[in-house]
């Protein structure tokens, strides 16, 4: 049996290893849950981001009402480790996954969303072969334009349609305000995710009017919980990135009191020049697409390029002292990302590693 890494400090291990500051986790774990809570919401946030039981059990115990997940292999995982109230905020489609989410729905209790009768009639007959009862929201486009019906009658008719249909079970609807998370100016941000909010507002009356269950209305980004907690309609919050204090999030969205608690230990491998360093952390270990990673606790040394397997640093005079094989963090730009590429999140309680969590539902993509 190979020994234990517990309680080794971050200079006893090779690198690059996923690092998560615990302490920094469990406080911003505290103020998406103040935030939203405040509000009057539930919090159930995505897991998309981290893709671990062990963290969405910490979100749960913390007063979180359940979890979001992307796919249907995603809720597997979860459901597999004992969370039960998982929504799948993604639609649907293909025989494999109907039966798959039926089968699901034998030994667990999964929401799912629709935005169109062709993807609702199949899953319904599958729940039906197998004795089982799938609960569902409407998907409702509120300006995001990806997926979601278009609200108004057409989502009014795929509700009465998802009613009739038995194996499943109609109890709200969705929407997603991604688009507007990074509004600059916060009075039109405000301004127009109440107005988007307002498109699923408008639905729920319509439902309800209808005679149609209307008990769930979810939406909520990371980028816009405190604007979005604060709509009346608004039931529950997906919320989930926020854990990990990303700065894409603080710094593209406007997302405050959190602080960045994921990043990647790296090491020195060269240093070709004076103002130059290379590190052995490259695209395969953090992902700079949506946000470049942030060197840590060296505020002049500045991420300039990353290829495969090296990551190369800019160095102003207070870091150029950095020699080969010392030690450099990378502040995780944007976990979502960044998780998918690595087996385990390291957790540390200030320089001692404290517990390894495996990252369970990494390539659970169908």
């Amino acid at each position: 049996m190979p020994q234990s890494l517990i309680g080794l400090r971050k200079a006893e291990l090779d690198t690059p290893v996923l690092c998560l500051d615990r302490q920094r986790f469990e406080r911003n774990i505290r103020v998406m849950l103040e935030t939203v809570h405040a509000g009057g919401k539930a919090w159930r946030p995505h897991a998309k981001g981290h893709k671990t039981p062990a963290i969405a059990w910490r979100e749960i115990g913390e007063g979180a009402a359940g979890i979001t997940c992307a796919k249907v292999g995603e809720a597997e995982v979860f459901a597999a480790a004992g969370i039960h109230n998982i929504l799948i905020a993604n639609v649907i489609a293909g025989e494999r996954k109907a039966e798959r989410l039926a089968a699901l729905c034998r030994w667990s209790s999964p929401i799912i969303c629709c935005d169109h009768y062709a993807q609702a009639e199949p899953i319904a007959a599958s729940c039906r072969r197998l004795g089982v009862t799938c609960r569902v929201l409407v998907d409702i486009n509120i300006g995001m334009n990806r997926t979601g019906i278009r609200p108004g009658t057409d989502a009014l008719e795929l509700g009465q349609a998802i009613d009739k249909l038995d194996g499943l079970e109609l109890i709200g609807i969705m929407g997603y305000e991604g688009h507007l998370l990074k509004v600059a100016d916060p009075g039109e941000k405000l301004r127009q995710i109440r107005e988007a909010i307002g498109i699923l507002e408008l639905s729920r009356d319509s439902f309800q009017n209808s005679g149609l269950r209307c008990d769930i209305v979810s939406a909520g980004g990371t980028g816009s919980v405190a604007i979005t907690s604060q709509c009346p309609a608004v039931t529950e919050l997906q919320a989930g990135g926020g854990v990990f204090g990303d700065p894409m999030y603080v710094q593209q969205c406007g997302l405050e009191g959190v602080e960045p608690a994921l990043t990647v230990l790296a090491t020195v491998v060269s240093r070709p020049a004076l103002d130059r360093a290379v590190l052995d952390a490259g695209r395969k270990t953090t992902n700079p697409d949506i946000q470049a990673p942030v060197v840590k606790d060296h505020p002049d040394a500045e991420v300039v390029s990353l290829s495969a397997e090296h990551c190369t640093l800019k160095l102003g005079p207070q870091s150029q002292e950095l020699r080969i094989g010392d030690q450099v963090e990378l502040i995780v730009g944007y976990a979502d990302f960044t998780t998918p590429l690595h087996d385990e999140f390291y957790v540390f309680h200030g320089d001692r590693l404290e517990a390894i969590w495996p990252i369970w539902a990494r390539g659970r993509l169908q």
